[in-house]
C-alpha cells in the first residue's frame, strides 16, 4: 500500500471515531439538559431569573459545542486537501 493511502485511511478512521464519540457526547448532554429542565420545573425555589441564567448557560454550551465540532471538521477537510495535493 502507498503511504498516502494508508494516511488517508487513518485520517478517515480517526474522523469516524471522533464523529461517533462526539455524537455520543451530544446525546448525553442533551439528556442531561432534559433532566435539568425537568428538575427546574419541579423546584419552587428556583425563580425565573435563575431559570433564565441556567438556560443561557445551556445555550452557550451548545454554541461552544457546535463551534468545536465545526473547527474539528475544518481540520479534517484541511488534512484531506493536503493529501489530495500530493
Amino acid at each position: 500500500m502507498e503511504p498516502v493511502k494508508i494516511a488517508k485511511q487513518m485520517i478517515g478512521f480517526q474522523k469516524t471515531l471522533f464523529n461517533n464519540s462526539f455524537n455520543a457526547m451530544v446525546v448525553v448532554q442533551d439528556q442531561t439538559e432534559n433532566m435539568l429542565t425537568g428538575f427546574m420545573g419541579q423546584l419552587p425555589w428556583i425563580n425565573e431569573d435563575g431559570k433564565k441564567q441556567i438556560n443561557e448557560t445551556l445555550a452557550l454550551t451548545k454554541k461552544a459545542r457546535d463551534e468545536f465540532k465545526k473547527s474539528v471538521d475544518e481540520g479534517y477537510v484541511r488534512f484531506e486537501q493536503m493529501f489530495e495535493q500530493k
